[in-house]
């Protein structure tokens, strides 16, 4: 009798652990997920400001229309991107492209004068500052989701539930950049 109580015992503990490990890796990755929902509210203001900024250049850089054109094309896929790692890939893409059009300004001194452009670039700094914010959140939660799908021994909890490692939002390349704050120059 006392057998069969040490194995209920051990059961039920056995039982607890799954719910718990269970429960902490659905509350870390609905984490993740809301702290991604912040980054596409602040992504969904800087594609809102990108077709502005594009019409503002149109009348001086009559002559860049490819850069232009890379802008506007990576817009669209960072806005079609479906899943969390597609909007990672496209929006690294548009933040290249904005990178060849910020290049591209330099060239033209009267459109830096431009008061309409000015206010587009304290608009389009201020959405960067605070996407940097949100992204630095989203990887720590990510972060927060990675350890506990891989240590043990929640692993063995989030192998059976389906749980894996997630993407961060990485910049790659462009990180050392995009880490700084954007400048705003009145030239």
């Amino acid at each position: 009798m006392s057998g069969l109580l040490i194995f209920l015992v051990i059961l039920v503990l056995l039982v607890l652990f799954l719910i718990s490990a269970y429960n902490r890796l659905v509350s870390l990755r609905n984490n993740r997920e809301n702290a991604f929902a912040d980054i596409d509210v602040q992504l969904r203001q800087r594609h809102d400001l990108i077709p502005q900024l594009v019409e503002a250049v149109k009348g001086y850089m009559k002559h860049e229309s490819e850069v232009l054109t890379a802008v506007t094309d990576a817009r669209a896929r960072a806005m079609g991107a479906g899943t969390i790692n597609d909007k990672i890939a496209a929006e690294s893409q548009l933040t290249a492209a904005l990178g060849g059009l910020k290049v591209a300004v330099e060239a033209y001194p009267d459109l830096k004068a431009s008061q309409n452009f000015l206010n587009l670039q304290e608009e389009i700094a201020d959405v960067e500052n605070k996407l940097a914010a949100v992204r630095r959140f989203f990887n720590s939660a990510t972060k927060e989701l990675n350890i506990a799908v891989q240590s043990f021994p929640s692993n063995l909890v989030a192998g059976m539930f389906g749980f894996h490692k997630e993407t961060m939002f990485d910049l790659g390349e462009k990180r050392e950049v995009m880490e700084e704050p954007p400048t705003v120059k009145f030239s």
